[in-house]
């Protein structure tokens, strides 16, 4: 019922000592059979109260919507992030409720959004000088991005929610993108340039993820959540243009070359979640290697079976991994060089 993030904020208050905090981690790790930072724990539910509020808080947010989009569109957004604000200063901030907190972040940062959205589309024409156009609506994104990854920035001096580093990331990386689309004047519908401009700014998420894990390799404070939420952010934005350029998010069937090639993939994927012990790419990259595998039982003769075969050698695979993660892990970072296994969390 405690996360590493409440441990943390027992000791800085005095109320355990750093040792008595290690001594704990070590009895429930015991008790576990596994390292703590095995667990890649984080904080979301203490209690049904916590689902009891943030189910309040979603209907609250929805109303104050819905009224602001009566009078005009950007109030619909700025009647959500101020709502959200001040929720947070009760619930976040002196109640410390992990769910609501994250549903309060992510709602102040979409109401931004919103907001900006709603003031520069009706607006843009007069601001920019020019009619909306694609050059002149990916300047648009890339200012509406800005503004809310600095509100997001806002949010996380106040508040100090782990997913908040994410989010902003995330509003950061769109500003990126959508500048380069206006700077280089390619169309914004050329699907290759987004899936390139997408997987490099995925890289960029991971390596800043790494330099928080880095930070705190026991994964004893906040900054494990926070490195906790990059991952699974720069997961998905990894894996989907790599999977993209190969034809898998298409729909249609594809080579067996392709499928292998997908399989091969994740294996990489897993080899790399073993060694820095974060499992957000496995988890990112399922639904294509499930896909990819159903192709080539299908290939293969197994038609009637082949969903039956797939879901089976994956869940069978997943869970072993899952047994025998750390016993993996020891085998990873052992062929790693000791500068690079030394900046990962230790395999116990």
């Amino acid at each position: 019922m405690y996360s590493e993030s409440d441990l943390q904020a027992a000791v800085d208050a005095k109320i355990l000592t750093p040792e008595a905090a290690a001594a704990f981690r070590g009895h429930v790790a015991s008790l576990r059979a596994a390292p703590g930072a095995d667990e890649e724990s984080f904080r979301l539910i203490t209690g049904f109260n916590d689902i009891f509020v943030s189910i309040a808080a979603v209907i609250l947010l929805v109303a104050v919507a819905w009224i602001g989009e009566s009078i005009h569109s950007a109030l619909a957004g700025a009647f959500v992030a101020s709502s959200a604000w001040l929720l947070a200063e009760y619930f976040t901030r002196r109640r410390r409720m992990a769910l609501p907190s994250i549903i309060l972040v992510l709602a102040f940062a979409g109401g931004v959004f919103a907001t900006m959205a709603g003031f520069l589309v009706e607006h843009g024409e007069a601001i920019f000088g020019s009619s909306p156009g694609e050059t002149v609506g990916a300047l648009l994104v890339g200012t509406i991005a800005a503004v809310t990854a600095g509100a997001t920035w806002l949010h996380w001096k106040r508040f100090m929610v782990p997913i908040t580093v994410a989010a902003g990331t995330a509003a950061l990386a769109a500003t990126a993108i959508a500048l380069i689309l206006s700077l280089t004047g390619v169309p914004d519908h050329n699907p290759t340039l987004v899936m390139a401009l997408v997987l490099v700014a995925g890289l960029g998420v991971f390596a800043l993820a790494m330099w928080w894990d880095k930070s705190d390799r026991a994964r004893q404070t906040r900054r494990s959540d926070v490195a906790f939420w990059l991952h699974l952010l720069a997961a998905p934005m990894i894996a989907h243009p790599i999977f993209h350029l190969l034809g898998v998010t298409q729909g249609d069937n594809i080579g067996s070359g392709a499928a292998v090639m997908v399989v091969a993939i994740y294996v990489l994927f897993g080899l790399i979640a073993l060694a820095i012990d974060r499992r957000a790419l496995l988890v990112s990259a399922l639904a294509y290697v499930l896909f990819a595998l159903t192709q080539l039982f299908n290939q293969f003769g197994a038609v009637e079976l082949n969903v039956a075969l797939t879901a089976f050698v994956i869940g069978s695979a997943l869970l072993l991994l899952s047994a025998f993660w750390q016993n993996a892990r020891r085998a990873v970072v052992a062929l790693l060089p000791a500068n690079v296994a030394g900046q990962l969390p230790a395999a116990a």
